[in-house]
């Protein structure tokens, strides 16, 4: 029996218009949906408060029950879930395989934290317990991209509900369904209690009534920049806390000792992997003046042999662009930096929203594809002499996300990568790097540091409340 059905997969009567969910590879109606207004937001936003007051209040095994479950269900639903995502996101069939698998490990990992110790006894001056304790935020507000619509959901989605919080999803309409109608079923189907997970498919105006409203303490935006500096402000301006995880031009540096043999891949996927809609993609290859020829060629010759194409129906690298708004920014970035004097090693052409793996050599610090995020399958590539113009290269520009050095020299490798700000880094490897366990975030105009994964999900979802109990009444002087 199909988890997602038309005519069941919305609950809740939306306000808002129709909207047709579109496969980007062919441009067909896959389904459609009712959008959220933002009138919605606070009717969702109460009910969910409502709900979670009792949930706060279950046993933490029974949180956590409902959170192994929904992970084995992500697993049991594989094949039709992997179709969503394929055809509605222009995900190749692997990067599908990589959502589920990691949306299922978020959800085991989420239900250890139901019984994670939740405070700590202090020392007093007074004859008293003295004890801190975490407690749920009540409700938190998640708003998630399109690229992985269904890590970028779960990500949130699943601690905060095993911490005893509820739940308001505003995914990306592009998505609506992999990225949120698909977590709700899940979640009814694992036993979660109704009214703890709304989901909210909108616009800007949607996220923005999400932020403003009172009862929604706590959000988590996982989006561009530009967007996340908006929702900082308007968080700030309502006294909430605000978690971001936003762009990045993340930098690949490869060093003079490196085994071009085995780094050629490496730097494709870090680059091409989901045609380059990622805030980890490799923006930027920084490579030592003495492979720098001789790298571009082969990295060239590696984006040619790339087949893209309809991921659905086809065995293909690359699927689709998700849409053409997006397609005429990589293409626009991509003729402004050739104009400006880079080198079209391969690729800078499209077949309607298939683009090919692009490499840019001769870029400099004017070049727009060096210089921005692109958010589209573009390598540029430029030259370094030393360690330390590698070093200032890398640390350049606004973005702190994440950081690849290949070496021989691992110890060399973890040295350069002391003296460049990032949120994350891996030696001898690309980008483009996720797990359950491990802390995410990026820094400076990437975000606001790791906000997702083990001990940042108690720091991000919960409140810690001082308590102290004593046997008589305290006296007073007065």
């Amino acid at each position: 029996m199909p988890l997602l059905d038309p005519k069941t997969w919305q609950p809740r009567p939306l306000s808002g218009p129709e909207y047709a969910v579109t496969e980007p590879a062919t441009g067909d109606t896959l389904a459609t949906v009712t959008l959220a207004s933002a009138a919605d937001v606070g009717p969702a936003a109460e009910a969910a408060r409502a709900a979670q007051t009792e949930w706060a209040r279950v046993p933490h095994f029974v949180r956590a029950g409902v959170l192994r479950k929904a992970g084995d269900l992500f697993a049991a639903h594989a094949d039709e879930l992997r179709e969503w995502l394929v055809r509605e996101s222009g995900s190749i069939p692997g990067k599908a395989e990589f959502e589920l698998h990691v949306a299922a490990q978020e959800c085991y990992e989420a239900a250890a934290l139901a019984s994670r110790p939740a405070g700590q006894i202090l020392p007093s001056e007074a004859p008293r317990l003295s004890y801190t304790r975490r407690i749920p935020v009540g409700v938190v507000g998640v708003i998630s991209p399109f690229n992985a619509p269904l890590i970028l959901s779960i990500r949130s989605v699943a601690p905060a509900l095993a911490l005893g919080n509820a739940v308001v999803l505003k995914p990306d309409p592009r998505t609506a369904v992999c990225g949120g109608l698909s977590l709700a079923a899940v979640f009814a189907e694992a036993g979660l209690p109704e009214n703890l997970l709304h989901v909210l498919p909108g616009g800007p105006d949607v996220g923005q009534a999400l932020v403003a409203d009172p009862k929604v303490p706590v959000i988590s935006f996982t989006g561009s920049t530009a967007a996340g500096r908006a929702v900082g402000e308007a968080g700030g301006r309502h006294l909430k806390r605000v978690h971001l995880e936003l762009g990045g031009n993340s930098a690949l540096v490869v060093l003079e000792d490196a085994d071009l043999d085995a780094v050629i891949s490496t730097a494709a996927w870090g680059s091409f992997f989901h045609q380059g809609q990622i805030c980890m993609t490799t923006g930027r290859h920084l490579v030592h003046q003495s492979l720098y020829e001789e790298y571009v060629e082969r990295l060239a010759a590696k984006a040619d042999s790339l087949a893209v194409g309809d991921p659905h129906r086809e065995q293909v690298h690359l699927g689709p662009i998700i849409d053409d708004a997006q397609l005429t920014k990589v293409h626009g970035l991509v003729e402004a930096s050739t104009s400006r004097g880079a080198k079209l090693a391969a690729g800078g052409t499209h077949d309607r929203l298939f683009y090919r793996p692009t490499v840019l050599a001769g870029v400099d610090d004017q070049s727009p594809a060096y210089a921005e995020e692109v958010f589209g399958p573009v390598a540029p590539v430029r030259s370094f002499a030393t360690a330390d113009e590698a070093a200032a290269l890398a640390s350049a520009g606004e973005y702190g996300l994440s950081l690849g050095i290949v070496t021989r020299d691992a110890a060399r490798g973890l040295d350069l990568a002391e003296r460049i700000p990032t949120g994350i880094v891996h030696i001898n490897d690309q980008t483009v790097n996720d797990e359950a366990v491990a802390p995410f975030g990026g820094i400076a105009a990437s975000g606001t540091g790791a906000r997702f994964g083990g001990e940042a999900n108690l720091e991000a979802f919960t409140d810690v409340r001082w308590t102290t109990v004593r046997g008589d009444v305290a006296p007073y002087p007065f």
